[in-house]
């Protein structure tokens, strides 16, 4: 019987079970499933979790720069909006400082032209007054015959000269009349001057102010720009940071997708992995059941033997030349995994099933084994030879190597019969034990 051996939890079992399988498939008759390729990358479920809460995060980072972009697009819209009214304000104010100046351009002209008017007007009234003291004085002094009208007869008769006075009179009634109107429209000149020194005066204030709102609205547009070209600065700057992260999740979701794949590629490997173990041990066991009530002979019949119960349950202390039996207590270890409720194989146990078959009987306890046949040193061994692994100089393990390097085992509570290759460390005996040929 064994002495009990924990390994680690986790072991590949299906690769070496379709190795063995290919070893023992030497000719026609004995031909199993080809062994698929190398297994592919298995992703850890550590590295799995790592890389979706990876995608996960980079995700949350590109949501939340993906507002805060909105936040600041929105911001930049409103910045925009802002300009716009200034810059129409501007356009407004330049309009009105335009009209302003054409309309003291215009007031200064009307002004100019007035006080051009006033000036004809005093001239023509004071040419009118020459003319009218003239008149007068000829016309009184000196008899209007000799006038500078000459406009009287001389008088003929008394009557005649009160007629010829009034008529005189009369025409400087007429002088004196026509130079009041020259006067009254020479005061309309100067009062129209005045209107139009007024206006152009107006005129000049609303240009001056126009020009100032002018200028309010040229800072106004200004500080406006300011700030939509500050505002558009981090537009872009929160649209790189967007844009880096994007690539980044790109990368981190395809590393992820790469590595969903090679697991599903690896899980995919397992199953044509178990399927051909499958079929490997059922053509072992079918050319054992072949071989009818007789003993199976020879390497061929042992490596059979023991192939045909891959995939079976270990269970400590169990197994005999007939088959797997139930498991034994060992207060211990093996009690803790239930070996004594399970039916199967340890490892010597296998020993027994895979030789028994060829009519040699063993004990149950690899130490045992070990001599029970002919020493082989480790560089000579051959299928069909059982090797044997050691701890502080006492053996705990058997496996039967079955060529290429691959040996078949129950290996461990917890575990099933399985192909491996063999483990040239962690104490391997350097002889191995020969019991056929």
């Amino acid at each position: 019987m064994a002495v009990l051996r924990v390994p680690a939890r986790r072991v590949a079992v299906v690769v070496a079970l379709l190795v063995g399988a290919m070893i023992l498939s030497s000719g026609p008759a004995m031909a199993d499933p080809a062994p698929p390729p190398s297994p592919p990358p298995n992703p850890s479920e550590q590295q799995l979790d790592k890389s979706k809460n990876d995608v996960a995060s980079a995700a949350g980072q590109v949501g939340k720069l993906t507002s805060q972009l909105a936040a600041v697009q929105a911001e930049a819209d409103a910045l925009g909006a802002k300009l716009e009214v200034r810059q129409e304000s501007a356009n407004k104010a330049l309009v009105d400082l335009q009209v302003a100046r054409d309309a003291a351009q215009v007031a200064a002209q009307r002004v100019q032209a007035t006080q051009l008017e006033a000036a004809a007007a005093a001239d023509a009234i004071e040419q009118a007054h020459r003319q009218l003291d003239e008149f007068i004085a000829v016309a009184y002094e000196q008899g209007v015959q000799s006038g500078s009208f000459g406009l009287l007869m001389e008088a003929s008769d008394p009557s005649d000269l009160v007629q010829r006075a009034e008529f005189t009179q009369a025409i400087a009634e007429q002088q004196s009349t026509a130079l009041d109107g020259m006067q009254r429209a020479r005061i309309a000149k100067v009062n129209a001057d005045s209107v139009a020194r007024a206006a152009e005066l107006d005129a000049v204030a609303k240009q001056n102010a126009a020009a100032g709102a002018k200028r309010s609205a040229d800072g106004a547009v200004a500080s406006a720009q300011a700030a939509l070209s500050a505002g558009l600065a981090e537009l872009r700057q929160v649209d790189l940071r967007r844009a880096d992260l994007e690539h980044q999740l790109d990368t981190l979701t395809a590393k992820d997708a790469g590595l969903r794949a090679q697991r599903q590629q690896y899980l995919a490997y397992q199953a044509q992995v178990a399927a051909a173990a499958k079929a490997a041990a059922a053509a072992a066991a079918g050319r054992v059941a072949g071989a009818g009530a007789s003993a199976v002979g020879g390497i061929r019949g042992v490596i059979d033997r023991a192939v045909s119960q891959l995939g079976v349950t270990y269970a400590w202390g169990g197994g005999n030349a007939r088959g797997p039996t139930r498991g034994i207590r060992d207060g211990g270890v093996a009690d803790a995994f239930g070996d004594f409720r399970k039916t199967g194989f340890d490892c010597s146990g296998l020993m027994l099933y895979a030789f028994g078959g060829a009519g040699i009987g063993l004990p149950h306890y690899s130490g045992y084994q070990y001599n029970a046949g002919k020493k082989v040193p480790i560089s000579q061994i051959r299928p069909g030879d059982m090797l044997f692994w050691a701890e502080g100089g006492t053996i705990h393990h058997v496996a039967l190597f079955i060529g290429d390097g691959k040996m078949v085992e129950a290996p461990y509570s917890g575990g099933a019969v399985r192909i491996t290759p063999v483990r040239y460390g962690g104490g391997l005996m350097p002889y191995a034990t020969r019991l056929v040929g």
